[in-house]
């Protein structure tokens, strides 16, 4: 029974941090008029991940402006695996340059962060250290937001901080321990 329960505190402690889903809109999550999605709380330097699907498709408005989080960088064609709604072959992209706003330049229709007033491009998928300390919220890069529809959603994910890792080794130590440990043999000795 001691082992069970020194397992179970053990997978408790060593359990490590997980991602979140969010869903970021076109319209309601514009740079250029809605508000930014708040998402996590990151310290500087903290490594975080932002993933989502380049078949995950919002649009700046009338054909060619359908883009996945990368924005709006090139020609892009119809298929059978995305979601715009258009004939497979159809042009539904194309590449309309940077917008520049808030010191930053990126590519109309790519997903952006903000920490505290300073943008960073995110695109489709992101792996790097925080900029600065606070929340991380998430836009669609647009000079113009009334035409805007769609929704792409993003997984975000906190790589644990030092202390988070301890714990965990912490954990995995305890479940160890757990494994390892025997009672002592007891040897009877019998007279006849």
């Amino acid at each position: 029974m001691k082992k069970v329960l020194l397992a179970s505190a053990g997978l408790l402690i060593a359990t490590p941090a997980s991602a979140a889903t969010f869903v970021v809109d076109a319209f309601d999550n514009s740079v250029s008029g809605g508000t930014g999605l708040s998402t996590i709380s990151l310290t500087a330097g903290q490594i975080f991940t932002v993933t989502s699907s380049t078949d995950d498709l919002w649009s700046a408005g009338a054909l060619p402006r359908f883009s996945d989080a990368d924005g709006l960088v090139a020609d892009r064609f119809a298929s059978a695996m995305d979601d715009s709604g258009q004939a497979v072959g159809t042009q539904i992209g194309r590449d309309f340059g940077n917008f520049n706003a808030f010191g930053l330049s990126a590519a109309f229709g790519s997903l952006v962060g903000n920490i505290n007033g300073t943008y960073q491009v995110i695109g489709a998928n992101f792996s790097g250290a925080a900029w600065d300390t606070g929340t991380l919220e998430l836009f669609y890069w647009d000079s113009n937001q009334r035409d805007n529809f769609g929704e792409i959603s993003f997984d975000v994910n906190a790589v644990p901080e030092p202390a988070t890792w301890a714990f965990m080794i912490l954990g995995f130590g305890a479940i160890g321990g757990a494994m390892r440990r025997h009672k002592a043999k007891v040897t009877n000795v019998t007279y006849a």
